[in-house]
């Protein structure tokens, strides 16, 4: 069954971990400064300040320029210029979704510096990469992907008239591609052929979305020149090309092939988007995050024992095959694409940024006793620097879905409240997760003896609420984690049954309640080549043990509760997972690996029959 994304403005994330995640990369958006943002821009067109150059005489560090834009938007670097794109993409989001008039204000003068540079550099070209980096790429000289960074731009120029109906946006990415098409319609296939398999980013996405909203015949052409045939040939007959492949030069680009086929309903597209996710995923399999690289590359399937080291799971990756599973989803309704996501945002995006600064971690690393490694806020702006501050602006994105039999489908159990229209009826959905502490007072030692004193489940809560009268039926996904017999409670008179993963609610119209209680246990997830060496998880959530080498564990019996207890667990909800391990040499206490910062970790550990040596 097909389904299809809701738009922005109507969803809104609760108060809750995700949007506190949302805000602290709201503020990061708007604390840069539109002039450090179009530095690159601006001195490419021939009208920059130079106000970038070190003055070590002047007292004031802002005088010094300590306060630009450097790392990879250093002037000169040679992707200098793809941050903005990501910027543009994310605070047109932000502004779709909350209606946030600073950064709508902020965005004016980007598109506005924007605009000063298309017509100063004659009218078309707007980038902050400079021309003769094409020229050398069709010389086959070498240069560090010159068409990333210029998709970096003309993506966020995209987006921010499909959020926001800006037409100056738009007017800008259609000018600007005149000289691509150009460009690129000047060589011959197989020249060009060679120029595609340096890294292009997103063009060919690029592509499918301009003639999607204009219609414009040249963006039809300029598909046909984008298809990459040492990628797209493989997988249409069904050929494993990742393995130790470069993972996010490839991603980006079947994200255009899926985007081409929605545009255009060429089978081909499709064909090579669903073997490019079987490769990747299902014939592949993943770390317990859910990630799948290793130093950017794709690892062999099911080889993972070797690859886990300190720039394992990069977060451009993570990002692009989340949107990945989205397209997927969408085409398919496997409710194993919306598993893979859950796992992916706790485990991905929410593990590699900073939980107060908000910052990045380019990789997560995997190996014993690693330590993440922080990006700051203007020194280094790495790739997925970028894509982080796009994804954080979408988690609502991935809460709903509308599907094609007018249902409205409840994908993750992020706190958020959607107001939608389906089956001609406006449905308000609020999405919650309940608290689920340990009692207190009088009444905390009623129950069994022996009764857990700690969560053992998620609670949620889905309200709907439509005029009386006015049914719609809405599904709620039940998550591959659940351990044991799923609880519902819902209001009287409606009803509900559990089938083909997900609760199916017919609603009837006026307030309907739901609760779901979703039974979890902790449990171990074993490498695949190395299966005694394990992870453990609680629901989606993989924990870390905070220890600065990887230590082998003793198993008392074949439960991972033989190696690990509840820590603290008077304190329990289920968002504050606290372990300790038992019966070991030392003791290693757990917590959530979205909620490291700074310690040492270890996710992975041997699994001894042995009895420990005690110190």
């Amino acid at each position: 069954m097909q389904h299809t994304s809701l738009e922005p403005a109507v969803i809104r994330l609760l108060p809750g971990l995700f949007d506190k995640r949302r805000s602290l990369n709201r503020d990061y958006l708007l604390s840069l400064r539109v002039d450090n943002l179009l530095q690159n821009f601006l001195i490419e067109a021939g009208i920059g300040d130079q106000a970038w150059h070190l003055h070590p005489s002047s007292a004031d560090p802002r005088d010094r320029g300590l306060d630009r834009h450097w790392g990879w938007e250093t002037p000169g670097s040679l992707l200098r210029g793809h941050f903005l794109g990501h910027w543009m993409s994310a605070a047109a989001r932000e502004i779709a979704a909350t209606g946030d008039r600073a950064l709508r204000v902020a965005l004016d003068d980007v598109l506005l510096g924007l605009e000063r540079c298309q017509h100063e550099n004659g009218g078309e070209w707007v980038f902050a990469t400079p021309r003769t980096y094409l020229d050398r790429l069709a010389r086959g000289l070498s240069v560090w992907a010159p068409q990333y960074a210029i998709h970096k731009t003309l993506m966020g120029l995209v987006d921010v008239y499909r959020d926001l109906g800006d037409e100056s946006a738009l007017r800008i990415a259609d000018r600007a591609a005149d000289w691509i098409l150009r460009w690129a319609a000047s060589f011959d296939d197989d020249s060009f052929q060679a120029i595609l398999d340096v890294e292009t980013g997103g063009m060919l996405e690029v592509w499918a979305d301009l003639l999607a909203i204009t219609g414009d015949a040249k963006y039809t052409t300029l598909l046909g020149l984008y298809y990459r045939r040492s990628l797209f040939d493989p997988l249409l007959a069904d050929e494993d090309v990742l393995t130790n492949m470069h993972a996010n030069t490839s991603i980006p680009e079947i994200l255009g092939a899926a985007r081409a086929y929605e545009v255009t309903g060429e089978d081909k597209w499709r064909t090579a988007v669903l073997a490019y996710w079987n490769w990747a995923v299902p014939r592949r399999g993943t770390f317990c995050t859910g990630g799948q690289t290793s130093g950017e590359i794709w690892t062999p399937p099911f080889e993972f024992a070797a690859r886990r080291g300190e720039k394992t799971q990069e977060h451009c990756t993570v990002y692009n095959m989340i949107r990945l599973a989205d397209v997927v989803f969408r085409w398919t309704g496997e409710t194993s694409c919306l598993d893979y996501i859950e796992r992916n945002i706790f485990n991905g995006v929410l593990a590699q940024q900073h939980p107060r600064s908000g910052a990045v971690a380019y990789f997560l690393p995997l190996e014993g006793g690693a330590q993440k490694n922080w990006g700051s806020a203007t020194e280094d702006f790495w790739c997925c620097h970028g894509t982080l501050v796009q994804a954080h602006t979408r988690h609502s994105q991935w809460a709903f879905y509308a599907a094609e039999d007018d249902a409205l489908v409840v994908a993750q159990f992020i706190p958020s409240r959607a107001q939608v229209t389906v089956a001609a009826h406006v449905l308000d959905v609020q999405v919650e997760l309940l608290e689920t502490a340990m009692r207190v007072g009088p009444d905390a030692n009623a129950g069994q003896a022996g009764a857990r004193h700690r969560p053992d489940r998620w609670l949620a809560r889905v309200t709907i609420r439509s005029d009386d009268g006015a049914a719609a039926p809405v599904r709620i996904r039940i998550p591959e984690w659940v351990a044991g017999e799923v609880g519902v409670q819902v209001s009287e008179g409606t009803s509900v049954s559990l089938a083909d993963g997900f609760a199916h609610v017919g609603h009837r119209g006026g307030d309907t309640v739901v609760e779901l209680s979703l039974p979890t246990a902790l449990r171990s997830i074993p490498i695949p080549d190395e299966p005694k060496t394990v992870a453990f998880a609680s629901g989606p959530v993989v924990l870390a043990g905070l220890v600065d080498h990887e230590p082998s564990l003793s198993a008392r019996g074949s439960s991972p509760e033989s190696i690990l207890v509840p820590d603290n667990e008077r304190q329990w909800t289920q968002w504050l997972l606290r372990y300790r391990t038992v019966g070991q040499a030392r003791s290693i206490r757990f917590l959530p690996l979205h909620e490291i910062e700074d310690q040492r970790f270890s996710v992975y550990f041997p699994i001894t029959d042995a009895q420990p040596a005690h110190a």
